[in-house]
């Protein structure tokens, strides 16, 4: 029967309580990284619900704009809608409101054309101020 080497000798209990020791503490580490890996995959869960809850939430009002604005549409485009459109639109100014138009000094409807307005191409046709008109 053939002796054993040297180095592989019998281990002694020192050495079993040391190499048992090591295992104990990788086994320990091993598993508080996953108890770790598991609370924070926990709470990335919860977060993606809580934005999918917030998305859900935004599709739903811009749904329902879109519906309105659907049928608005479809309402103006059916038959009389123009004239729907014209009796929503009657008043541009509120009732209590003073109506002020804007002349320059000359300027007149006497051939049923209003000068255009000025621009920064053209140049105001006079030095004097505007004036308001009833």
């Amino acid at each position: 029967m053939p002796t054993p080497p040297a180095a592989l000798r019998p281990s002694t209990p020192a050495q079993e309580r040391l190499c048992s020791g090591i295992g104990l503490t990788l086994k320990v580490g091993l598993g508080l990284v996953a108890v770790v890996s598991l609370v924070r995959l926990g709470s990335a869960y919860r977060e993606r619900l809580d934005r999918y809850g917030e998305i859900t939430a935004v599709l739903n009002i811009q749904q329902a704009k879109l519906n309105k604005a659907q049928q608005r549409f479809d309402d103006l485009f059916t038959t009389g809608g123009e004239q729907r459109l014209i009796q929503e639109q009657d008043q541009w100014i509120a009732p209590n409101r003073m109506r002020v138009v804007w002349t320059t000094p000359g300027q007149g409807n006497a051939a049923g054309q209003a000068a255009p307005f000025p621009t920064v191409e053209q140049p105001q046709p006079s030095a004097e101020k505007p004036q308001a008109t009833r």
